[in-house]
């Protein structure tokens, strides 16, 4: 028996009857030969861990575009405090914590440079649309290792395309995670407008603090608490009604008071316009994309998904130095 059999058999000894088990997997795309010591998730989440997206969520915005101080969140810190609390309620269920890291990590891997806003720019701008978790999928499928993509399992890749509010994964643990992104953002984006000074404890409800908490880090342990208790020996991953009401309250105000709020958000149609110049510049230019895109163009792809696929790949920095060496004059040198 091979290291990745015991482990398997692990798996379905000891695992929640309700856990997603690599040996059942629905498999890939494409057949691959088995890792010898790896099970199925384990090796994707490696996948991920290694790929080009996932290195470039350090440069993208969370919420604070360019924001000036080293603590506040991005893209990638993002991903790991989801990753870290989904794999606690994990665990505690005794779900099956490869599975959930690797949906965790990939979840936000198709995000544009400039958060939301980028993403907004791009959907608005491009006939086709755009929305980040099917470009997470696509990045994973088509977009990485030069076109020929990760090969991922189903379970993987089901668990990022259905990370959002309105998805519905088909496995318990693409719904931790997609339980656990709201949580995360809930509790980190509140730290950091606190840090910048956006807000204070003392601004959220009182209704809200009197059954969740009164700190971000309070209100993140009662719901992960929260999660795992009423989550327990169940088909289904949930939370308790007074404490859904009470995030569901919490996002509100954060959408009221954060995402929405005009000193945080100051920047964010320059970010727009910046995305939509580019989207125009490239759709008119296309032999200036690098060659794994111009690869794309000449297997059939449409226009206008390869032009989304490279602007909503770049990193915030790149994407402004890209505008500048395109639109802003150079001194003239001899």
């Amino acid at each position: 028996m091979t290291i990745r059999e015991s482990l398997e058999q692990r798996e379905k000894d000891y695992l929640s009857p309700y856990a997603a088990l690599s040996m059942a997997t629905k498999g890939r795309a494409k057949p691959e030969v088995e890792c010898d010591i790896r099970p199925a998730f384990q090796r994707d989440r490696d996948k991920i861990l290694h790929c080009k997206a996932f290195r470039r969520l350090k440069d993208k915005t969370q919420v604070f575009l360019s924001p000036e101080g080293d603590h506040y969140r991005t893209r990638l810190t993002h991903t790991l405090e989801v990753s870290q609390n989904a794999r606690t309620i994990a665990k505690a269920l005794k779900l099956n914590e490869d599975l959930v890291e690797a949906i965790a990590l990939g979840h936000d891997l198709g995000h544009t440079p400039f958060g939301h806003a980028g993403e907004r720019a791009l959907n608005r701008i491009c006939p086709i649309g755009f929305e980040h978790s099917q470009q997470s999928v696509r990045t994973v499928e088509r977009l990485e290792r030069s076109g020929q993509g990760l090969n991922l399992t189903y379970e993987v890749r089901d668990g990022i395309l259905n990370h959002q509010t309105s998805g519905k994964p088909h496995t318990l643990e693409g719904k931790v995670v997609r339980l656990s992104d709201k949580i995360s953002y809930i509790h980190h984006d509140m730290d950091d407008a606190v840090r910048a000074g956006i807000l204070k404890e003392s601004d959220v409800p009182e209704e809200i603090r009197r059954v969740i908490g009164s700190t971000p880090s309070e209100r993140l342990d009662h719901f992960v608490h929260d999660i795992v208790t009423n989550s327990m020996g169940k088909n289904d991953i949930c939370m308790s009604a007074p404490v859904e009401e009470a995030m569901m309250k919490m996002r509100r105000f954060m959408f009221e008071n954060v995402y929405q709020n005009p000193v945080a958000k100051s920047e964010e149609g320059k970010a727009e316009q910046l995305m939509e110049t580019l989207y125009q510049h490239f759709m008119k230019n296309t032999d200036e994309m690098p060659e794994e895109y111009l690869d794309l163009l000449s297997e059939g792809e449409p226009r206008e998904q390869v032009v989304c696929d490279y602007v909503g790949a770049m990193t915030d920095r790149y994407a402004i130095s890209m505008y500048e060496n395109l639109y802003i004059p150079k001194s003239w040198i001899l």
